[in-house]
């Protein structure tokens, strides 16, 4: 009755069944009359099974894959892929490899190669010694001190701490070839910076100048850029070899100033233009130039001194605008400057670099000395009166440009600062007002009239009695063309209601 249960599954006796288990197990097979001991010899013979005829042809050289994380370097003989489990093998189960005999390659695998990984998973390589002594220091070492300590055919080496295994087994296997260049090719930057690494480890010179001509030779993603930038910084030798990388990477030590000369001459070079540069590309240059200095650039450095740059580009770019409007208002020119453009598209222009000039101030968190300057235009303020109301209402573009940064709480400029600015500017907002809605250039309207209001009411309650009635006048003679400040007036009434005399 035992036996027809044991064989109802299949009919296979205990014993066959037993020996299908250890098989498989790569465990050493239990002696028995089906399985005597093997005889003695100093080398185990590989016999390969029967295979059809289609399989006696001859395969080119290949790395054998003797389990998961065992591979046997070179070898003349077909692969044939074993049934394994997916565990890992222990390593006295490990083949002892035939001598290779393939012309100068030929040569004893003597040197067994255990690399451990820093997560526990473990490598082993047969190999020969020739090669390692050939082409890596660390290796040739470690063979000769192995060598020195065995009494065996095979010596053992032990390479711990192995941050990547297949990488390190991708670089063993480079030893083998010619063209070490070539392989790089069809791997990618990714994979041969990972090479790279374990051939400054192992002091693996050939695979480093392979590699180094590789990757000085193609351009790299910013996260290519990055892991070559963490490797040299944890492997570079001062050598000439990786100087050639080091210098696509970073400047000189004497060049460290030249950072700030490039953003300046960048800076100089848009609002010195004239106008005369197509309007699309310009844009595209401020808007690179503010994302390389920004407080939002992906750029960790910073630059001390780009306030003062900014400043002095921003008052020689209100001169320019200052003569422009001169020879406006004295009538010369016809209209027309020396470069044959109109005035008003240059002014224009000179308006928006202001602009841009503040912006870029505003997001370095300087942007009050800009409001000081801006306040402190009186000359401009004085022809602003006898200009056409397309000209003057761009200088009205900059005064609503810098309320909405007050207004907005996104810059924080003195009392004293505030209130020249709206002594110098505020009624000629109120004038061009009108302009500012038909033409607004990026302006929020809405956002304007809420910030003008909130501007003034931050202005001690006497000083906005004089604004308020200036608006009240002008809103009640063309409130189309006039802000509507009447909620901030409110507050202004209300406040001055509870004011004692």
């Amino acid at each position: 009755m035992r036996d027809l249960k044991h064989g109802s599954d299949g009919g296979q006796p205990p014993m066959r069944r037993r020996r299908h288990h250890w098989c498989c197990s790569f465990t050493t097979p239990p002696l028995s009359p089906d399985c005597p001991p093997p005889p003695a010899s100093p080398r185990v013979k590989t016999e390969l099974p029967p295979r059809s005829p289609h399989h006696h042809q001859r395969l080119p050289l290949a790395w054998r894959i003797l389990s998961p994380g065992r591979v046997s370097p070179i070898s003349d003989q077909p692969v044939i892929p074993d049934e394994i489990p997916q565990n890992r093998m222990h390593p006295a189960a490990v083949p002892v490899q035939p001598e290779i005999s393939s012309g100068e390659e030929a040569g004893k695998l003597d040197v067994r190669l255990n690399a451990r990984g820093r997560n526990g998973e473990s490598l082993v390589l047969m190999l020969g010694s020739r090669v390692l002594i050939e082409n890596s220091q660390i290796l040739a070492d470690l063979v000769a001190n192995a060598v020195r300590c065995s009494s065996s055919g095979v010596c053992r080496i032990e390479v711990p701490q192995v941050e990547n295994l297949n990488m390190f087994r991708e670089t063993i296997q480079l030893m083998f070839e010619d063209d070490i260049e070539k392989k790089l090719r069809n791997m990618g930057v990714f994979r041969a910076i990972g090479i790279l690494e374990v051939c400054m480890g192992i002091k693996f010179s050939r695979g480093i100048s392979s590699c180094i001509k590789y990757l000085d030779a193609v351009p790299w993603s910013e996260e290519e850029e990055e892991k070559l930038r963490e490797s040299m910084s944890r492997f570079d030798d001062g050598g000439e070899v990786t100087s050639i990388i080091l210098d696509r990477l970073c400047s000189p030590p004497d060049e460290t100033l030249s950072q700030r000369a490039l953003i300046k001459d960048l800076i100089w070079s848009i609002t010195r233009g004239r106008g005369e540069e197509s309007n699309a590309r310009k844009e595209l240059l401020k808007i690179m130039v503010k994302s390389l200095v920004g407080k939002s650039s992906v750029y960790e450095k910073k630059y001390p001194d780009l306030k003062q740059d900014i400043m002095e580009a921003s008052i020689s770019c209100l001169s320019s605008l200052r003569d422009l409007l001169l020879l406006k208002a004295k009538g010369g020119g016809g209209g027309q400057s020396s470069s044959g453009k109109p005035l008003l598209e240059l002014v224009s222009k000179h308006v928006d670099d202001a602009i841009w000039l503040f912006e870029v101030l505003l997001d370095q968190q300087a942007g009050e000395e800009f409001v000081a300057l801006w306040g402190n235009q009186d000359e401009l303020m004085r022809m602003h009166g006898n200009l056409s109301p397309m000209v003057r209402y761009e200088l009205s573009r900059v005064t609503a440009s810098l309320v909405v940064a007050m207004g907005t709480r996104k810059l924080h400029c003195p009392c004293e600062w505030r209130a020249r600015l709206l002594r110098t500017w505020f009624q000629a907002m109120m004038e061009d007002f009108g302009w500012l809605q038909r033409c607004r250039k990026g302006l929020d309207m809405k956002a304007v009239e809420e910030c003008v209001g909130q501007v003034v009411l931050t202005l001690p309650l006497k000083d906005q009695y004089g604004f308020f009635m200036g608006w009240f006048a002008s809103f009640s003679r063309n409130p189309g063309d006039c802000p509507n400040l009447s909620k901030a007036f409110q507050v202004w009434w209300r406040r001055s209601s509870n004011h004692p005399p």
